[in-house]
C-alpha cells in the first residue's frame, strides 16, 4: 500500500490521521510545520520532515522522495502566522502570485493545486476518520430543550450568513440574540466572549462554509471546546452532522456530560 503524506499543524488532528493511517496498513510520511506541530508527531510517524512556514518547496521534495502520492492536511495553522511570519520561497511564491483573493482559503487552495501539479493529490482531511465525524440528534445523553432548538436554529439562521461571507462559522445566541459572532479570533475565544457579556445558558452554533473544502478546512472541536463551555455556563453545542469533526470524540463527549453541555448534530 502506498504511504500516505501527513501536512501537520497544531493540535490532536495530527495524531487522529496518523493513527487511523497506520491501522489501515499505511506508511506515515509527515511534513512538520515548525512554527506549529508538536514534536511528539515524530513517535506516531514513520518518517518525519519539519519545515517552516512559507517552505512549500522543501515540503513537496520531501513527500516525492518518500514516494508519496496522496496526502492529508491536519492540524491548525494559526491565521496570524500566515498574514504575519511567513517568508514564502519560490514555490510559495509562485502560488501567491496566481491567487485572486490573498485569504487562508484561496492561500490553501493554491497550495492543494501546487501539490496536484506535483503528483500529490490532497485528500479529504477527514477521509480515514469516520467514526470521530458528528453525528444526527443528541451525541450525549440529553437534548436540548424547546427554547434551546429555537436558540439553535436561530443561531443557524445567522451563522449561515456569517459563513456566506467567508468569515467565522460560530455564533453564540441567548433567547434568540446574537451574543458574540466569531472573526479570526477563533473558537474558543468567541464561546469566553458570548459568557463575559450574557452569563449562564448561552448556546453555541457552529456551522460549515456553503462551499466547504474539505481537504483543509474542516470544521473542527476538541475537548478544549467543551472545557471553555463549561467555564462559559454554556448550555449546548450545535454542530452539523457529517461535516463536523470531534478530535477524539469520546473524549468531546465525556467532558460534555461533565459540564452539563448538550451536544447536537445537526442535518440538512
Amino acid at each position: 500500500m502506498e504511504p500516505l503524506g501527513l501536512i501537520a499543524g497544531n493540535g490532536r488532528f495530527p495524531f487522529l490521521v496518523a493513527a487511523a493511517a497506520r491501522r489501515a496498513g499505511r506508511r506515515v510520511v509527515a511534513v512538520a510545520i515548525r512554527e506549529e506541530a508538536d514534536p511528539a508527531l515524530e513517535a506516531e510517524a514513520d518518517e518525519t520532515h519539519w519545515v517552516s512556514l512559507g517552505q512549500l518547496g522543501k515540503a513537496i521534495d520531501a513527500l516525492k522522495g518518500a514516494g508519496v502520492h496522496e496526502a492529508v492536511m491536519a492540524g491548525q495553522v494559526k491565521h496570524r502566522q500566515i498574514f504575519s511570519d511567513v517568508v514564502p520561497d519560490l514555490k510559495l511564491m509562485a502560488v501567491i502570485a496566481r491567487l485572486a483573493l490573498k485569504n487562508t482559503d484561496s492561500l490553501l487552495g493554491g497550495v492543494a493545486d501546487a501539490l496536484e501539479r506535483e503528483g500529490i493529490r490532497l485528500l479529504p482531511s477527514v477521509a480515514l476518520l469516520a467514526e470521530q465525524m458528528a453525528s444526527p440528534g443528541a451525541m450525549t445523553r440529553k437534548g436540548p430543550s424547546r427554547d434551546e432548538q429555537k436558540d439553535i436554529d436561530y443561531g443557524r439562521e445567522i451563522g449561515r450568513a456569517l459563513t456566506k461571507l467567508d468569515l467565522g462559522q460560530t455564533v453564540v445566541v441567548k433567547d434568540r440574540a446574537a451574543v458574540a459572532l466569531e472573526a479570526m479570533e477563533g473558537t474558543d475565544e468567541t464561546i469566553e466572549r458570548a459568557g463575559r457579556i450574557a452569563g449562564p445558558g448561552v448556546v453555541v452554533v457552529k456551522l460549515a462554509k456553503p462551499r466547504q473544502d474539505m481537504r483543509f478546512d474542516v470544521p473542527v472541536v476538541g475537548e478544549a471546546t467543551i472545557r471553555t463551555m463549561a467555564r462559559a455556563k454554556a448550555r449546548v453545542l450545535s454542530v452539523e452532522a457529517g461535516k463536523t469533526l470531534l478530535i477524539d470524540r469520546p473524549a468531546v463527549i465525556r467532558a460534555a456530560e461533565e459540564g452539563g453541555i448538550v451536544v447536537w448534530g445537526t442535518a440538512e
